[in-house]
């Protein structure tokens, strides 16, 4: 299964360093101290990424003066969206997946480190990909 998914090493590799972070903190901190922490590991792990990264939007053909700022895009290639709460709902998948749509990315990473006891996550995947699985969630 981890071969059908695009760019499952890289993916691997950030889960890795979400899990050390949950590891070492917990939950019940605020998403921006996961994100500090996040960006530290990131760094430690030397996995290429920028933070806060404005993407802009575009509308019939028209770029927008709004735009959403991605928490994480690592490798260039890999949205990370962030979150620090009890459980993920239904408008933190839409979010993250829109935000996917309007960045032009084939796959992102929900992550929740408010989670008890463990962090919780999703690897959601674009329409533009041939190979879905099941059990992850699309565009």
């Amino acid at each position: 299964m981890k071969d059908e998914i695009p760019l499952s090493d890289e993916t691997y590799r950030i889960l890795g360093a979400c899990f050390e972070v949950y590891n070492e903190l917990g939950c019940g901190f605020l998403e921006a101290v996961y994100q500090e922490c996040l960006a530290i590991e990131f760094g430690l792990a030397e996995i290429p990424f920028e933070q806060q990264k404005p993407l802009g939007l575009i509308y019939k053909g028209r770029t927008i003066e709004k735009s959403y700022v991605a928490d994480f895009v690592c490798f260039d290639e890999v949205l990370v969206e962030i979150k620090a709460v009890s459980r993920l709902t239904g408008e933190h998948h839409a979010q993250t997946l829109n935000y996917l749509h309007a960045g032009g990315f084939d796959i992102g990473l929900l992550i929740n480190f408010g989670h008890f006891p463990k962090i919780e996550y999703h690897r959601l995947l674009s329409r533009r990909l041939q190979v879905q699985p099941t059990t992850e969630f699309k565009v």
